[in-house]
């Protein structure tokens, strides 16, 4: 049985990660900071009964460390690295706040890679062996057209060169790196004027994965298979 882990599960995308998988018959370990209010993910945990939830505060090395003992004997085919962070929406001037950059990119560029070498083990001894970063087209330096969203871009432009170099270093065990834009989607971040829904965003994602050979590693891809420029 192909098996998925996804980090920041308890609503929009990572909810849909999970919901579409655990249709499709895998094993899911869905994952969230707060398990005990992630009442969405209860629900449908209720009717799937090969998706289990967990505790996961990505930044915290000890929640992560956690985590993995509690699935060490387990295989992970696809680890989906989706948590995320936006504040700059929230921010009432254009002065930088760096106490809210550094927690940006301590969510979106440390966490993913903390979480990956974590649970490198658990995702070598699976079938399928890939690990997926969901990133943004705003992390592309060729793509920055206007000023703002300093912590987004600076956040998932490291994140794009971290994984990028990963996936060179994990290519002789097999084991393969994908980097995902989703799209603009209507949800708490994106915003509910946006095109896609989460559903299309995740289907679309989930065909990159279902097509992906290790000669693909490395690659930064939109939603619907289109290469992004770095």
């Amino acid at each position: 049985m192909s098996s998925v882990f996804v980090t920041g599960s308890n609503r929009g995308l990572g909810l849909e990660w999970c919901r579409q998988y655990a249709e499709a018959g895998w094993r899911v370990f869905a994952t969230c900071r707060h398990p005990e209010s992630a009442d969405a993910l209860h629900d449908l945990a209720r009717i799937q009964p090969l998706l289990s939830v967990h505790r996961l505060d990505v930044t915290r090395p000890e929640s992560v460390y956690a985590v993995r003992a509690e699935l060490q004997n387990a295989s992970i085919d696809v680890l989906v690295n989706n948590a995320g962070l936006y504040l700059e929406k929230y921010a009432p001037t254009a002065e930088l706040r760096y106490d809210e950059w550094r927690q940006t990119l301590e969510v979106n560029t440390l966490s993913p890679l903390r979480v990956t070498e974590a649970l490198l083990e658990l995702v070598a001894r699976s079938q399928r062996r890939l690990v997926v970063a969901i990133s943004s087209h705003m992390g592309s330096i060729a793509e920055i057209s206007a000023p703002g969203d300093t912590y987004y871009r600076s956040s998932k432009a490291a994140l794009n060169a971290a994984m990028k170099g990963l996936s060179l270093a994990l290519s002789e065990r097999g084991i393969g790196v994908l980097l995902l834009h989703p799209g603009w989607v209507r949800t708490r971040m994106g915003g509910w004027d946006a095109p896609l829904t989460v559903a299309e965003s995740v289907a679309g994602m989930r065909a990159r994965v279902d097509a992906f050979s290790l000669d693909m590693s490395g690659r930064f891809l939109r939603y619907d298979g289109a290469d992004i420029p770095w």
